[in-house]
């Protein structure tokens, strides 16, 4: 096998382990894959060369553009790509239909990373603002009780999604999600939903403990 062959099917295995981000669940094949090679190109060794140049132009896209994965950005621009190859949508102008697509994608991220950050900030000031250091630390109790209370899976995702430093974090979440067999985006969605619930539990322990006083 060519290197050229070897580079590509390794991209293949790379993508067909790659989950979407917050979209129903679409896994890449080797047809669909093959599929999107013919549409680069005809001769399958030129084809390979206009796949890894394209894949080479995502991943900086993404780099410049501060994404803290940028080959699973890459990976995911094309995944969406090959599924449309596959429902048999023509593509004309690969270089600039890929960039389209990229910057679709862009657009998710951030407003996902917009949607985080708000939650991560909204959270402490709901739970926690407070000039009673003994209300502060009922708050706390509570959250801890609610998070007891989640289902075993939920409550180790929430706990290492936010353990450790923030290069240490970036790099716990990107093994987590490997562990789990998810993207990195699929895994930030779903500690987010635990966070909103936990958030919401806290808030009606709050306001129920209010209620007996």
């Amino acid at each position: 096998m060519s290197s050229l062959a070897m580079t590509i099917q390794n991209s293949i295995s790379s993508e067909m382990h790659s989950a979407p981000m917050p979209r129903r669940r679409w896994v890449l094949t080797q047809d669909a894959f093959d599929k999107l090679l013919t549409s680069l190109d005809e001769d399958r060794d030129t084809a390979g060369e206009k796949y890894l140049e394209i894949r080479r132009n995502l991943i900086r896209f993404f780099q410049w553009r501060g994404t803290s994965f940028p080959e699973d950005h890459a990976d995911e621009t094309i995944n969406r790509i090959a599924k449309r190859v596959s429902e048999r949508e023509e593509i004309r102008n690969p270089a600039s239909y890929y960039l389209g697509v990229a910057r679709m994608l862009l657009l998710e991220i951030n407003r996902e990373r917009i949607r985080e950050q708000q939650a991560l900030n909204d959270m402490p000031v709901s739970l926690f603002e407070s000039e009673s250091s003994e209300e502060i630390d009922e708050r706390i109790d509570l959250l801890r009780s609610c998070l007891r209370h989640l289902p075993d899976e939920q409550r180790q995702l929430i706990l290492e999604y936010y353990h450790g430093e923030k290069g240490e974090k970036i790099e716990r979440r990107r093994k987590l999600g490997e562990r789990l067999g998810i993207s990195v985006n699929t895994l930030r969605m779903r500690a987010l939903r635990i966070r909103e619930e936990l958030q919401r539990c806290a808030e009606n322990n709050h306001q129920h403990c209010r209620a007996m006083r």
